[in-house]
């Protein structure tokens, strides 16, 4: 007898309908012989919703009081769902997050997992052969015994911490969608649906742009060596997709060059123009950055001719692109830049694929496609398994649609 990990995120859940068809899914797992424990989202729309909630009550909250609301989302979806598994004779009982206990850091709305015992889900399992319904999302903080939150697509992560806590043979993510495929099929109906993706491929997808799985997720999973799947909660649930799974790079036999192509247009970019060219000038500008938590993505250092100056390109999250702004504004006089430029109609395009480590010359292989597109590449970053060009947004679908195709990702 296995133990499984099953998560429904906020579509799948989104009606009472909907809950009865999840729990379909879940009795086709326990006739199979196995321990099942279930994370559910908040229904569909709930969860912003509670935020507005919120923000009305009290513009400058409490991050703690916030927490304790939008948490209450999952709360409901949970006590939905064990209800309806006991209605069809499936021994079930809702857990919080802090019964569990999942323990959490205390970064209030974006908490990080610190441990997960799993003991008193195991102790349901054998006793009473019980499924046990997780809201996900949601933690406590040990020594304030405060309800946390994990940030958006927390659910995710949750359901993985918890399978690497009771030591689950897999951990199933059913969305709305099949599993994941070589790139958005909405941009590229020719999309492939992939049977396997390393965990490392996985991660750096996520990170540059596919919404499939949230990247925390994707890490404990590898970390912990949790095989995961992505499936589709609206396959039939007396015949499912098999999905696809997400494992070691040594489960998967042969590796194309390019698994996958990801974009964002959640990246904005920013320049300061003639920085002085010296020493502690980048620490001046990327140091108070950091401080705000602002993530920097791409950077790109352009030297003058002279030496002397230096213009320094990089990318920020859109959300926190106002407040990149005002931080480098208050800080011109010790940076001494001489103007600060900035553009939000950008997008960043990724290829991914473990098959580059031994693989030369396949990003120049991308310049040149784009540039015969008529596609301006305004930065570049590169990994091991990975690069990424920042173009402007008008042409992401078509530089999708060219790296699909340059690497053979196309159906048929």
């Amino acid at each position: 007898m296995a133990r499984l990990v099953m998560k429904f995120g906020g579509t799948s859940v989104a009606t009472v309908e909907r809950i009865k068809n999840v729990a379909r899914h879940v009795k086709r797992e326990v006739e199979a012989g196995h321990d099942v424990a279930v994370v559910v989202s908040a229904m569909s729309g709930k969860t912003n919703e509670l935020v507005s909630f919120v923000r009305e009550a009290a513009p400058l909250y409490d991050a703690r009081e916030y927490d304790t609301v939008v948490a209450s989302g999952e709360q409901v979806t949970s006590g939905l769902l064990a209800l309806v598994l006991n209605d069809m004779g499936i021994p079930a009982r809702s857990w919080q997050g802090w019964q569990i206990p999942l323990y959490s850091d205390d970064a209030h709305g974006s908490a990080r997992i610190l441990e997960v015992d799993g003991a008193a889900i195991l102790a349901g399992f054998e006793a009473r052969g019980e499924v046990a319904v997780v809201s996900g999302f949601q933690g406590i903080h040990k020594e304030s015994g405060r309800i946390t939150t994990l940030g958006r697509g927390g659910s995710d992560t949750s359901a993985v911490a918890i399978a690497a806590g009771i030591k689950a043979s897999r951990c199933d993510i059913y969305t709305d969608v099949d599993g994941v495929y070589t790139t958005d099929p909405r941009i590229v109906p020719r999309a492939v649906r992939m049977n396997k993706v390393a965990f490392e491929e996985m991660l750096e997808m996520a990170s540059m742009g596919a919404k499939v799985l949230q990247v925390r997720s994707v890490e404990i999973a590898m970390v912990h060596q949790v095989p995961t799947y992505v499936r589709s909660s609206f396959d039939d649930p007396d015949n499912p997709n098999p999905g696809t799974l997400i494992c070691d790079e040594d489960e998967i036999m042969e590796h194309q060059v390019i698994t996958g192509i990801a974009y964002s247009k959640d990246d904005t970019e920013i320049t300061l123009r003639e920085v002085a060219d010296k020493p502690g000038v980048a620490a001046s500008v990327f140091m108070p950055l950091a401080e705000a938590n602002i993530n920097v993505d791409m950077i790109v250092q352009n030297i003058s001719e002279d030496g002397k100056t230096t213009d320094i390109t990089f990318t920020v999250p859109a959300a926190d692109y106002d407040r990149a702004l005002d931080i480098l504004n208050r800080a011109k006089t010790e940076i001494g830049y001489r103007a600060l430029q900035g553009a939000k109609d950008v997008a960043k395009v990724s290829a991914i694929g473990i098959g580059m480590r031994s693989h030369a010359g396949v990003a120049a292989k991308a310049f040149k496609a784009l540039s015969e597109k008529g596609i301006n590449i305004r930065a570049i970053t590169t990994s091991e398994i990975k690069f990424s060009v920042l173009i402007d947004a008008d042409y992401t679908e078509l530089a999708v649609r060219t790296l699909h195709s340059l690497y053979g990702l196309d159906r048929g």
